[in-house]
């Protein structure tokens, strides 16, 4: 159910894309329907095809489960860093894969990126890229970014364009409201496949368990990533976004609105039993928005799913696709 399709070639939507760009197109307004390529999720990795996105079923207030063997974090890892595109997520090895995905972003920053924008640098985007990589999942400064890459604004500002217009970035809106005071208006940037971390860092599944910051970002990457590949297909039709106060004293990692403003929360932990000091800011939101609040959720790389107070609930990540 959640595909709708979305097998991606060898080197993901690059050729539609350099297609679109450089090719006279015609208008098919009211004649098609576009649908973005995004990377697998696992919910169609296990052919798991009547699981409902989650989101709809949150809004229905639907019992959240558990699935039948819940990874434990290294599990949720090995499947972050897995892919979601189908060449390396089925058909290869480990070894295997981690070569593959090398060589994806390798000929992705060289060749591809000179189908669709030919005279950029190849050495000064993968510095940028690789700094994106480093602050996937993170409201980092612009500044932070172009800095790090050794590059000015506005080339950052260009390379960011580029990624996004091949698929492989994508940043989260920063949601807001006259009911809150104080908010950042910053996006918050993703890879839009967690994997795409390693093949451009070099990682493995250890490195990123003995880092701390680089597991978060990996486990948050991977879980909106099931969630973005959701939209196209639920029926409340929501938007994601992320909520920050400024100096960082209350966030909530993802932000679902539909129909009527009507609110979801949703905090992702690498944590395998949180507890009610995690859902402090969901909470914060509940009480502050009242009955547009419908729910909170905190995924987490535990087993169980269990009550956190009012409205709020603690669910594995494999809640997604059980």
């Amino acid at each position: 159910m959640p595909s709708s399709g979305r097998w991606m070639p060898r080197h993901g939507p690059v050729g539609s894309c350099s297609r679109e760009l450089e090719n006279q197109t015609w208008p098919g307004t009211g004649r098609l329907v576009r649908l973005t390529m995004l990377p697998m999720t696992l919910t169609e990795r296990l052919g798991n095809a009547r699981v409902e996105p989650l989101i709809d079923r949150i809004s229905r207030q639907q019992p959240l489960a558990a699935a039948t063997a819940p990874p434990d974090l290294r599990g949720y890892v090995e499947l972050a860093l897995q892919s979601g595109f189908p060449e390396a997520a089925l058909s290869l090895s480990p070894p295997v894969r981690r070569r593959w995905l090398e060589s994806y972003v390798d000929q992705l920053l060289s060749r591809d990126v000179q189908l669709v924008d030919a005279g950029r640098d190849p050495a000064r985007l993968r510095r940028y890229f690789e700094a994106y990589a480093l602050n996937s999942a993170g409201t980092v400064a612009e500044k932070t970014l172009y800095e790090s890459a050794g590059i000015n604004r506005k080339t950052a500002q260009a390379y960011e364009r580029l990624l996004e217009s091949l698929s492989v970035i994508e940043a989260i809106p920063a949601w807001s409201t006259n009911r809150l005071k104080r908010l950042v208006a910053s996006p918050k940037r993703y890879l839009v496949d967690p994997a795409l971390l390693a093949g451009i860092l070099r990682v493995d599944e250890n490195t990123v368990l003995r880092d701390g910051n680089l597991l978060g970002r990996v486990v948050e990457t991977f879980v909106v990533a099931q969630l973005r590949a959701e939209l196209s297909i639920a029926e409340t039709r929501p938007r994601l976004y992320h909520l920050r106060q400024e100096q960082g004293r209350r966030e909530v990692d993802v932000v679902a609105e539909f129909g009527a403003e009507r609110i979801i929360g949703i905090e992702i932990k690498a944590d395998s039993a949180p507890g009610q000091p995690a859902a402090r800011h969901l909470a914060w939101l509940r009480d502050e928005l009242g009955e547009r609040f419908v729910a909170g959720v905190v995924l987490h790389t535990g087993r169980h799913v269990y009550a956190l107070g009012d409205r709020l609930t603690a669910a594995p990540i494999c809640t997604l696709w059980a």
